[in-house]
């Protein structure tokens, strides 16, 4: 692979991760709830889960699961049901409106497991990302000449930029902290945020 190729494959990535999917809007959940380390702990589990996906595409388990109709069913649906899941809870806590600090000790490990399952199941649940990395890595991977580190160099590129993107959103979260945590601010953003969560989810059920 020479890096003409890559670059090219770079510019391509940037505007994919760039675009506002379900993962900015789990970690944007998850860090109005838990501060900057509760986003950062659900971007770890996104990271995960670009991972594996990434790795199945990569090593051509990724088709497999997406010409079989009902493995890749299950999948969608299982996403579909997950992301409403996950809007439903934020739209919950917008209309209750009940905020409080968050506390050290064993709740608080087990809210960080919850945050990065949260952030993991919704990657992984999610088909289009697996059909992203499908659609994508072969248009630059030359079966002739590239091998299978190639193909999981192209695909893990996808994680970690993915991961930096997150974290440059997390860092302005936490810049506006303050007036984040205005009970109005805080209550409109976990509105907005559930209801594009429901949105996705209404999307990914709605597409063929």
């Amino acid at each position: 692979m020479t890096w003409s190729v890559y670059g090219s494959y770079l510019a391509v990535v940037v505007a994919v991760v760039l675009a506002p999917g379900p993962d900015t809007m789990v970690v944007l959940k998850n860090s109005l709830a838990g501060g900057f380390r509760g986003g950062l702990v659900a971007s770890s589990g996104i990271l995960v889960g670009n991972l594996v996906q990434g790795t199945a595409a990569a090593l051509g388990l990724g088709a497999v699961i997406a010409h079989s109709q009902p493995l890749f069913l299950t999948l969608k649906w299982l996403g579909v049901a997950y992301l409403c899941y996950l809007g439903f809870q934020a739209l919950r806590g917008a209309w209750k409106g009940d905020y409080q600090s968050l506390e050290d000790g064993e709740q608080s490990r087990a809210r960080g497991f919850r945050r990065f399952r949260e952030g993991f199941l919704s990657n992984i649940t999610n088909p289009k990302v697996l059909i992203l990395y499908l659609s994508v890595l072969p248009q630059f991977l030359d079966p002739a000449v590239t091998t299978t580190l190639d193909a999981l160099l192209l695909a893990y590129t996808v994680g970690v930029l993915g991961f930096a993107w997150l974290l440059v959103l997390l860092f302005f979260v936490h810049r506006v902290r303050v007036w984040l945590r205005r009970r109005r601010v805080r209550r409109t953003l976990d509105a907005v945020t559930g209801g594009a969560l429901v949105g996705f989810g209404a999307l990914l059920a709605a597409e063929a």
